[in-house]
């Protein structure tokens, strides 16, 4: 029975520094969808949102990036990646069609209250699907994030770490 007692010492880890614990983490992808712009009037009226991007991860070629997509294009690039990845793509907050008929009494899609609610939906998207690591490899998402213009006649392909 003796020679069962389970070990119980501890593994040595090597000891924290101050730059270990406060320091940078090792691999990090931030995304912030913020500062929402209404822009047009009437039937061209849109909203605009600034997608910024921070990373250290290799595959981005900018570690630092910020552009301003509308919800067409979320919608775009969802299409994409669906087409395109094996990766399952989490759905896109839905377009409120409630909110864009006439006589409402608020401002429908352009009340701040919506768009906000928008604006927070997105970012959840955007973050997981950027944070899968198959789709960290897609073009499409490279141009969402990175390009100030997005081609969407561009050839579908990978991206190959440098």
């Amino acid at each position: 029975m003796a020679d069962t007692i389970a070990d119980t010492r501890r593994l040595f880890s090597k000891p924290q520094n101050l730059n270990d614990a406060y320091g940078p983490p090792s691999n990090f992808l931030e995304i912030d969808v913020s500062n929402p712009e209404t822009i047009g009037v009437g039937r061209t009226r849109y909203t605009t949102y600034e997608v910024r991007l921070k990373t250290n991860l290799p595959i981005f070629k900018l570690k630092e990036s910020s552009v301003r997509r509308r919800y067409s294009d979320f919608e775009w690039l969802r299409a994409e990646l669906e087409r395109e990845s094996k990766v399952v793509v989490p759905p896109l907050p839905g377009k409120a069609l409630f909110r864009q008929l006439p006589f409402r009494g608020d401002d429908g899609i352009f009340d701040d209250s919506f768009i906000e609610e928008r604006r927070q939906a997105l970012e959840q998207f955007l973050n997981k699907v950027a944070g899968h690591p198959l789709a960290q490899n897609e073009r499409c998402l490279h141009m969402f994030l990175q390009d100030e213009s997005l081609d969407k006649n561009y050839t579908p392909s990978k991206i190959r770490q440098a």
